[in-house]
């Protein structure tokens, strides 16, 4: 071999013959040696091909509160409205501008299923109100920021709205009111993944211990308030599970 000249044979690195370096496959075994003939200069010495540069990546401009590389969360409206909803039953009731006996369960509701719903939102006690407001608003807000706006509304629908529908069903003179049932569902729901992972034996981030703590005060409160109903209480919890088990195992949106 000359010095400077270009290289009289390649050794393949499938049978070890020696071959021409300007073919691309080699003639005794067929191996591919390289994707195309190697590009000669002047003096007949194998040059380098340059790689081609790739195009950037086309992104789409950054949508308002959105960090480069991060998905924006999603705004909690629905939760919101359930809260604001809340405190206007707790406003209703305390200020006697409407009649209180219209807007929760006192007896079968017969005709005015609507009382179904403003029973949910109505509260004649300021501690039952935070407590089952604050479950509500906590973990609405994590789960509509996990899973979107339905399945908040979907968990207080079934939990809250169906606890209170099966409250005057099983009940022969039914009272009722407030949200507790709808406050379990959305508390279990989201308390699911990590209970999932612990019977696995993994390890979680969440604080279930404070989780467990809030779930007592709620199911509790129908001992301190007897508007709060057990059954509704029951209803939350096999919402939350009924539910929540599928969104655990589908992941965020």
């Amino acid at each position: 071999m000359s010095t400077g000249g270009p290289d009289l044979f390649v050794i393949c690195k499938s049978c070890g013959s020696e071959v021409s370096p300007y073919i691309t496959e080699c003639p005794y075994c067929g191996s591919r040696l390289r994707k195309r003939a190697p590009k000669l200069d002047r003096d007949q010495r194998v040059t380098e091909r340059k790689p081609r540069r790739s195009a950037p990546p086309l992104l789409t401009r950054l949508r308002r509160d959105e960090i480069p590389g991060i998905r924006p969360d999603r705004r909690p409206y629905a939760t919101g409205w359930l809260i604001l909803l809340g405190l206007l039953g707790c406003l209703l009731w305390r200020t006697g501008v409407v009649d209180e006996s219209q807007l929760i369960i006192i007896g079968k509701p017969g005709s005015e299923w609507w009382r179904l719903f403003s029973a949910a939102f109505t509260y004649d006690n300021i501690g039952y109100a935070f407590v089952a407001l604050l479950a509500i608003g906590l973990f609405g807000l994590l789960l509509e920021r996990r899973h979107g706006p339905a399945v908040v509304l979907a968990l207080f629908f079934v939990g809250g709205i169906g606890g209170l529908a099966a409250t005057a069903a099983l009940y022969a003179v039914p009272v009722a009111l407030g949200a507790n049932g709808a406050a379990l569902a959305l508390l279990t729901a989201w308390a699911v993944p990590d209970l999932l992972e612990l019977r696995a034996g993994g390890e979680i981030e969440g604080d279930l211990l404070g989780v467990a703590a809030i779930a007592a005060a709620v199911i509790l409160m129908p001992l301190a308030v007897p508007e709060a109903s057990w059954i509704s209480d029951a209803v939350g919890v096999v919402a939350g599970f009924g539910l929540g088990l599928p969104l655990a195992r589908l992941g965020p949106r």
